[in-house]
């Protein structure tokens, strides 16, 4: 069932199921969450069990505010501290020392437990409304199954669970991916899924060098969206150069069997930022969409774009890959675990 976030009545519904121990859709600025108390480990195992989700895939917690931040964590670095002050309410979660009589279950048995303060106001409501009944935290990852499309909207989220799902209606995310996650928990601030906030504007606000490591780094936490196939349509989704993605299409118009794709059944779409030739003959099968050029839009269409291809019926998808700069990362982050073909 979905109520509108705009009505009173609807905020008091879902802070009273939260407290019942039951789940919620809710929105946020990234994307929607799937939401349970993160202090009640019945309604955590819910989330779990209704994703598909490994129980020891650790879950963001979502609170109202960083006054709420010390109940979860048992120490706040200096540096921590300063992220909140720059980036909270907002897309940003930070893994933090977790106090060990609290989440554990949220926090897929680890003695750190992620932590973020959303800034949607209909997420904000429902955090205040929710505490206002002693629940101080909310485990929230995306409302979609496990390892599949995050969903960016109240019908995403129907599309996945259902009408016994209640889901809070706040209109479609702004944001579009999922938070940045740093590690607070090692002395030094550590890059573990990128977002829509840059290494560089991280490591200004918090006065130290965030370190964004270059291969798996076995001393991490294990942090929500970090495993190699992630965010994936039902669609086979490939990542290419435009130069490449030309070639490709080109092969596929001359029906060259490289591709392993059977033309006479496959249906392509193609989302580029470069102009690409289609030819003639793929004009019935080929679904040419374009890329936005600016990073924060493309993010913001990401998810809702894959999910409109998996409507559309496409079994293939082949995206430009984004450009090599900082505020392409998150984007770029996602694209590559949705192309992974380990799933």
């Amino acid at each position: 069932m979905i109520l509108d976030g705009k009505f009173p009545a609807s905020i008091a519904a879902a802070a009273q199921a939260l407290q019942r121990g039951e789940l919620l859709g809710l929105p946020t600025e990234t994307v929607y969450g799937l939401a349970a108390d993160a202090d009640n480990e019945q309604a955590v195992a819910k989330i779990f069990e209704t994703k598909g989700r490994p129980a020891n895939h650790p879950l963001i917690v979502h609170v109202a505010s960083a006054q709420e931040v010390r109940r979860f964590a048992s120490a706040v670095s200096d540096f921590a501290q300063r992220l909140m002050d720059a980036f909270w309410p907002g897309p940003l979660t930070l893994i933090l020392p977790r106090r060990p009589e609290v989440a554990a279950a949220a926090a897929g048995g680890q003695n750190s437990v992620g932590m973020r303060c959303p800034s949607h106001p209909v997420a904000h409501a429902v955090l205040q409304a929710a505490q206002a009944l002693g629940v101080y935290g909310v485990a929230a990852p995306s409302a979609n199954l496990f390892g599949r499309v995050s969903p960016t909207t109240a019908a995403h989220v129907k599309s996945e669970f259902g009408d016994d799902l209640l889901i809070i209606d706040g209109g479609a995310c702004e944001v579009g991916i999922e938070s940045t996650i740093v590690d607070c928990t090692r002395g030094v601030p550590v890059l573990l899924r990128p977002g829509v906030l840059t290494p560089e504007q991280l490591s200004e606000a918090c006065g130290v060098a965030v370190i964004t490591p270059q291969v798996p780094d076995a001393d991490a936490p294990r942090a929500s969206g970090t495993l190699e196939s992630h965010y994936a349509p039902k669609a086979q989704v490939r990542l290419m150069t435009a130069v490449d993605l030309q070639k490709v299409i080109d092969a596929y118009a001359n029906e060259k069997a490289a591709l392993s794709v059977p033309a006479a059944h496959a249906t392509v779409a193609v989302w580029s930022r470069s102009p690409i030739q289609v030819p003639p003959t793929l004009v019935t099968q080929l679904k040419r969409v374009l890329m936005p050029e600016n990073a924060t839009d493309c993010a913001h269409q990401l998810f809702a774009q894959l999910r409109s291809f998996d409507a559309q019926g496409v079994t293939h998808i082949w995206v430009e890959a984004p450009p090599l700069t900082p505020d392409w990362d998150g984007v770029r982050d996602r694209l590559t675990r949705a192309a992974s073909p380990t799933r």
